[in-house]
């Protein structure tokens, strides 16, 4: 394996339960405390009003909160050193900075030029700007997003890439805003966990890429059994541990929706060290009770699948 340099954006410190959070999700949070009984849309709408919070920090020059927290140097074991500097260079901070997810799918997918390119939950844009430039002025990438404030960043930052083939979507992933058929490939950094319809995902996503085409995405998985404590923390799930699937659970969602030649790849397996590198920040601090019982349950993969010809 080719070693990499990988930076890590200077940026404000921005931790504990309330940082990126938007007080109508802090609330929401605290008073439904588990997802047991929240609706769908509950669950979206959480979600939302979080990384609403999180563009407005990273507009701000301030670390990342979503999978994870920035310590106090801005990093943290789930976001950390997921960019080499040579891909990076000439984006945006600000792209950089709201980048919440788990791995780099856009390095794994094997774009070729004139593809074009779906990232699902497309955040501040930094998968979609990378997509762009391997697919070439011949080919596309889309963003979708459901969160306004994510948007307005991700248009920003495209603007300051002065990068012209790429368009940001607004929608939610279990309802895309395109056609069947519409893209050779697929990609996804550590989102498709936060969804509380994962089938509908996935299903989603099989409709809308051409036959052959390609589903390539980052996540978080179980890869044994966890407390189902943790599985019901709502604030566990935004922080995107709770709401992973296992392995075998993802593989069974991918083949029910159609995916042949599905492979996951662990790339980063998170143990104690880690959990408590999360506390330290001030983030999740109910991961504290469950150190032990998540140690080494819990990673960061790429997730490959084919749609049929």
């Amino acid at each position: 394996m080719t070693t990499t340099e990988t930076v890590t954006p200077e940026t404000k410190p921005c931790c504990g339960p309330t940082c990126c959070s938007t007080p109508e999700a802090t609330e929401k949070i605290a008073q439904a405390a588990s997802i047991d009984g929240l609706s769908e849309q509950g669950v979206r709408d959480m979600v939302r009003e979080k990384y609403a919070g999180a563009a407005r920090a990273a507009a701000e020059g301030k670390t990342n909160c979503g999978c994870g927290c920035g310590t106090t140097e801005g990093r943290d074991p789930i976001t950390a050193d997921l960019y080499a500097s040579d891909q990076i260079a000439g984006l945006p901070a600000e792209a950089l900075t709201a980048s919440l997810g788990c791995g780099n799918p856009t390095a794994l997918a094997e774009l070729k030029l004139g593809e074009t390119v779906l990232d699902l939950g497309s955040g501040g844009g930094i998968d979609v700007l990378l997509s762009a430039r391997r697919v070439g002025p011949t080919g596309k990438a889309y963003g979708v997003d459901m969160t306004d404030e994510m948007l307005a960043l991700a248009r920003e930052n495209q603007k300051k890439a002065g990068v012209d083939n790429v368009e940001f979507l607004r929608g939610e992933i279990e309802n895309l805003p395109l056609l069947n058929d519409e893209v050779d490939v697929i990609i996804s950094n550590c989102v498709i966990n936060l969804s509380a319809n994962k089938r509908k995902v996935l299903s989603e996503a099989f409709r809308v890429l051409k036959g052959g085409g390609r589903f390539a995405v980052s996540d978080v998985v179980f890869l044994g059994e966890v407390p189902n404590e943790v599985k019901r923390d709502l604030e566990l799930w935004a922080g995107c541990v709770a709401g992973a699937l296992s392995a075998d659970e993802y593989r069974g969602l991918l083949s029910e929706a159609g995916f042949e030649q599905i492979s996951i790849e662990p790339t980063r397996i998170y143990g104690k060290a880690d959990a408590e590198s999360i506390l330290a920040s001030g983030q999740l601090p109910q991961l504290a009770a469950f150190a032990d019982a998540i140690d080494g349950k819990i990673a960061s993969a790429f997730i490959r699948a084919t749609k049929p010809n």
